[in-house]
């Protein structure tokens, strides 16, 4: 399964960005999706996560009201909402490949570099 990530910039506090992942391989649209993200001097977390059906979602809470996860399984796409962001979230998003909701990531994006300016 290969993942590209897509959808970073530079933002102002308040601001939103969309996020994209999109896959491809074989059974890739079979596979949770995750979001997680390493800011700079931090270990890599969690952030949101949805099953390969999308019937489930699963949120961090430091975002939770903020960023939505949805996937289109036709276009084998997974995507981040993110409103209302602060500096804290500045970080690089990976997106991420995984058995179930809460299983360890299988496949790694290439990251994307999310900015926000207070």
């Amino acid at each position: 399964v290969q993942l590209q990530a897509s959808g970073g910039g530079f933002v102002q506090a308040g601001g939103s960005l969309r996020l994209s992942c999109a896959a491809s391989g074989r059974h890739s649209s079979s596979y949770a999706m995750g979001w997680f993200r390493q800011a700079p001097e931090k270990e890599r977390e969690f952030v949101s996560a949805i099953t390969w059906r999308g019937d489930s979602t699963s949120y961090a809470e430091s975002v939770k009201g903020r960023l939505i996860i949805s996937r289109d399984n036709a276009k084998n796409t997974v995507y981040l909402q993110m409103n209302s962001l602060k500096p804290e979230d500045t970080a690089v998003y990976y997106c991420a490949a995984m058995a179930g909701l809460r299983s360890n990531p299988r496949y790694w994006g290439q990251g994307t570099l999310v900015t926000v300016s207070s």
